[in-house]
């Protein structure tokens, strides 16, 4: 990965907020739910949120708010991670782009008010540029219902459980087509992921306290068979420690991010080399942004 002047670390936490939080126009970091796109430019279609594996629609799984200091075209940024769900596959990480100038044709120029209006109380399934959304999932729908024309759906797989899950009864009304969108156990619970800055812990204060620590729950233990295990640890103990060390300062944490900052592995296996790693499209080196904790999976 390219050097890059890092920044704080900035850890994110799972909390539960209002629905109008969570939409576009707000532009939140947040776990689940439907994405909140900001434009539609660039936005991946079916086919690039197809699992690789298995060939199913990947789920929506979090997004965070990162815009680049600096850069006109990116003043609003936002990180979107897919991820499959289905087992035994669970697998097919994905992960897109969008980004917007400040000065655009769908968002004020000024900062999102606190006081929602009535419309973002309730979830939109159309971006401001027109484009539909899956009634499923909330990414690009270019398929619609043959019947109503008023639903639209990513792919067939989510026009059947949506069939299945009540559409089936209110496309037979269309002068009582439902606006409520049914739980289709799809998608993963919705959260804001609320933001704070590491505190900064010098790394060598933190080992002395979880070493003295180790020593006291030890008991009878004798110091110099400490030292010789510690001697005798390997990379991989190291690796470990020094993960469980710095999550243990902020438990609850599910997220780390920080465009720059070196990534804290949890193992010392498949750790990659800078030329494992490929270039950007664009020719670029790519730069390690952030990281998260699968708990927010289960």
């Amino acid at each position: 990965m390219a050097a890059s002047r890092a920044g704080p670390v900035e850890l994110g936490f799972a909390e539960l907020a209002p629905a109008w939080r969570l939409r576009s126009e707000q532009f939140p970091s947040k776990v689940g739910g439907r994405p909140a796109w900001l434009g539609a430019s660039g936005l991946p279609g079916p086919g690039a949120l197809a699992c690789a594996l298995c060939g199913r629609p990947l789920s929506f799984l979090l997004q965070v708010y990162a815009p680049l200091p600096g850069r006109a075209d990116a003043f609003h940024r936002g990180i979107f991670l897919f991820c499959c769900r289905e087992p035994p596959c669970c697998s097919g990480l994905r992960v897109f782009r969008n980004q917007l100038p400040r000065k655009n044709d769908f968002y004020s120029y000024e900062p999102p008010s606190e006081n929602p209006s009535p419309e973002t109380e309730s979830l939109c399934l159309q971006l401001k540029s027109g484009a539909h959304l899956c009634r499923v999932c909330g990414c690009l729908g270019p398929k619609t219902c043959s019947r109503c024309h008023k639903v639209y759906y990513c792919s067939k797989e989510h026009q059947t459980l949506d069939w299945r899950l009540g559409h089936k009864q209110a496309c037979a009304q269309p002068d009582h087509l439902d606006h409520i969108i049914p739980d289709h156990n799809f998608l993963f619970p919705e959260f804001e992921i609320v933001i704070e800055t590491e505190d900064e812990i010098l790394p060598e204060v933190v080992e002395k306290e979880d070493y003295s620590e180790l020593i006291g729950s030890m008991g009878e233990a004798l110091e110099e068979e400490l030292d010789s295990m510690a001697k005798h640890e390997s990379r991989e103990d190291k690796i470990f420690q020094k993960f469980k060390t710095q999550i243990a300062l902020e438990p609850e944490q599910i997220l780390r991010y920080g465009r720059g900052i070196a990534p804290i592995w949890i193992s010392g296996e498949n750790i990659p080399q800078e030329k494992d790693i490929p270039d950007c499209p664009c020719g670029a080196k790519r730069i390690f942004e952030f990281q998260f904790s699968d708990s927010i999976c289960s």
